[in-house]
């Protein structure tokens, strides 16, 4: 069996523990190939959203996973959902499914609680993952406060300096949270440091879109 990783941008960090998590849902047999484009993400964070061109690469980079026998693809730019989101119908005629990397996460954290901290380090990502909550919360029947956490500043710096600086901005919606969601699955390393620190539910996505992507392969009759 044949998966896409599909990134904009990532960290060896990031590539390690997706890649791990994929191998422990699917098993260790399978291959993964793994496609970013780090232009596309430098491009929405220029305009502050998702414009045309970077989409369409993005959409590229499905189509070239889809070409090169991929049986699944996980996107994993919490950023770009939408437009994962906008390629639904196509992929269900491609028969390959296209995962969402948060969209589990979501939904996970709306039935944990009805106030969550959303922790962002880009305010590209921050939009999107709010979005992303209102809706699987309306699809769940569910009503929710979102609070917002970007951590300015974190993005590019080492472990400990990135651990130190989520802690310290948490620190300030931690209280009034029923569960702290990443919505970056770079932040993952960080959960249950963050966890310890405020023993408050953490929830980031490679694990959960990992669980997700087994789930599409079974739908799909692949498992």
């Amino acid at each position: 069996m044949k998966i896409g990783l599909i990134y904009t941008s990532t960290t060896p960090e990031l590539i390690e523990l997706v890649e791990r998590e994929v191998r422990m849902a699917l098993g260790e047999g399978v291959e993964l190939l793994s496609l970013q484009d780090p232009s596309i993400l430098a491009d929405i964070r220029a305009a502050g959203y998702v414009e045309a061109a970077p989409a369409a690469r993005l959409v590229s980079l499905y189509m070239q996973a889809v070409s090169a026998g991929c049986q699944a693809l996980l996107n994993l730019c919490s950023s770009v959902g939408e437009v994962a989101d906008s390629v639904q119908s196509l992929a269900r005629y491609l028969g390959v499914p296209i995962v969402r990397v948060d969209e589990a996460m979501c939904r996970q954290a709306v039935r944990s609680g009805a106030r969550i901290a959303v922790v962002a380090t880009l305010p590209t990502t921050m939009a999107p993952t709010k979005a992303t909550l209102y809706r699987v919360a309306r699809e769940m029947g569910k009503r929710v406060t979102l609070l917002e956490c970007l951590v300015e500043g974190a993005f590019g710096l080492d472990q400990d300096a990135f651990r130190a600086r989520m802690a310290q901005h948490i620190g300030a919606v931690a209280e009034e949270a029923e569960v702290i969601l990443f919505a970056q699955g770079s932040m993952a390393y960080c959960e249950a440091y963050i966890a310890d620190v405020y023993q408050k539910p953490v929830l980031s996505s490679p694990r959960f879109g990992a669980a997700a992507l087994r789930r599409a392969l079974e739908e799909r009759g692949s498992l």
